[in-house]
């Protein structure tokens, strides 16, 4: 990858994040943190406004925006595969906002990128399973995750045979190898963390409260523990 082609890479990644670590950038692109500095400096003199805060990181100002950023045809093609993977995961919600979100990409595609993607859809399949457990709830959670919104679910519990109403506050979402969405919440019916299969929650709607958000959290240390039990 040439200089002109990272420091681009480089400020198209400044925009996706909030803030972004000279050692994230670094790892990303495998470059020295010195040559970060080097970049983020060549961009400050070309009249991108970054910030940067000591022991945080570094910002693009609020306000500024990039042009319309073009996608690649392997880009592109990724973007099919990946629609597969996620038609493959049976949540109603999550497909209908990836498919959202592939619509306006294929909307900045050149004419002859369409016409190549429309020979890719119709040579790829996803994997024919003949049980499919289908859910509805995974774009509520992952906003209610973001915004600290408490949830009040219908929920039927298989092992008990019994369906109760319990207000919870997500904590983290994981897909199982038996191609379940999970939710690991903080229940408070039970007053304790519990966690719901995304097809057993009968009902969903938001409490019209809030939570707080539990910053000590940490879903790869609960699933590793989950793993070791």
């Amino acid at each position: 990858m040439n200089r002109l082609t990272r420091i681009t890479a480089i400020l198209i990644q400044l925009q996706s994040k909030k803030v972004l670590t000279a050692k994230e950038i670094a790892e990303r692109f495998e470059i020295s943190l010195r040559t970060v500095y080097r970049d983020i400096k060549t961009l400050q003199d070309a009249g991108i406004p970054i910030g940067s805060e000591n022991g945080v990181g570094y910002f693009i100002v609020d306000g500024y925006t990039l042009p319309p950023i073009m996608i690649t045809e392997e880009e592109a093609n990724t973007m099919i595969i990946a629609e597969q993977f996620i038609s493959n995961q049976y949540d109603i919600s999550l497909i209908k906002n990836f498919n959202s979100l592939l619509i306006k990409i294929k909307a900045i595609l050149k004419n002859t990128d369409k016409e190549n993607i429309a020979k890719l859809e119709d040579r790829i399949s996803q994997p024919y399973l003949q049980k499919q457990i289908k859910s509805n709830w995974l774009s509520t959670i992952q906003k209610s995750i973001t915004n600290t919104l408490v949830l009040e679910i219908v929920y039927h519990s298989i092992y008990r045979n019994e369906k109760t109403t319990r207000e919870i506050e997500p904590l983290g979402i994981y897909f199982t190898d038996n191609k379940n969405w999970v939710s690991i919440a903080y229940c408070r019916l039970r007053d304790e963390i519990r966690e719901f299969r995304l097809d057993r929650i009968l009902k969903m709607t938001s409490a019209s409260q809030t939570f707080h958000y539990q910053h000590d959290f940490n879903l790869r240390q609960y699933l590793k523990n989950i793993c070791t039990t």
